[in-house]
């Protein structure tokens, strides 16, 4: 829930519209859970961003957990290491503008995604 209300603040901070808004937010809830039901916890940061004059919304991701062992198949609808639907990965990348993953099989998984406005 926090990290859902961090990005609902950050949005209406960068003036994002609702839309927006709640395609961050979806996103950011989605990679919430991962990274606790997945990665066995970790950190997020979020932040504000300016690139020249684009505003824009960063978030970030770190765990120490098991990595994906198959970065392209997880990012594949449908693919599940779960009980899910295996939305997730491939539904939050669509999401936002730019989503990037790291992740090495027994150090954690990164994931950086921003949504500008």
């Amino acid at each position: 829930m926090r990290a859902r209300h961090l990005a609902r603040d950050l949005a209406i901070a960068c003036g994002l519209r609702l839309v927006d808004q709640t395609k961050l937010v979806t996103a950011v809830s989605e990679l919430a859970r991962n990274t606790l039901v997945h990665g066995g916890g970790g950190a997020m940061s979020a932040r504000v961003i300016d690139d020249g004059g684009q505003m824009g919304v960063e978030v970030i991701f770190n765990d120490t957990g098991p990595g994906i062992p198959e970065v392209d198949a997880a990012m594949v609808d449908g693919f599940s290491t779960g009980t899910g639907l295996g939305l997730g990965l491939g539904g939050a990348r669509r999401l936002v503008h730019e989503f990037t993953l790291n992740s090495t099989p027994g150090e954690g998984t990164t994931v950086q995604v921003v949504r500008w406005r």
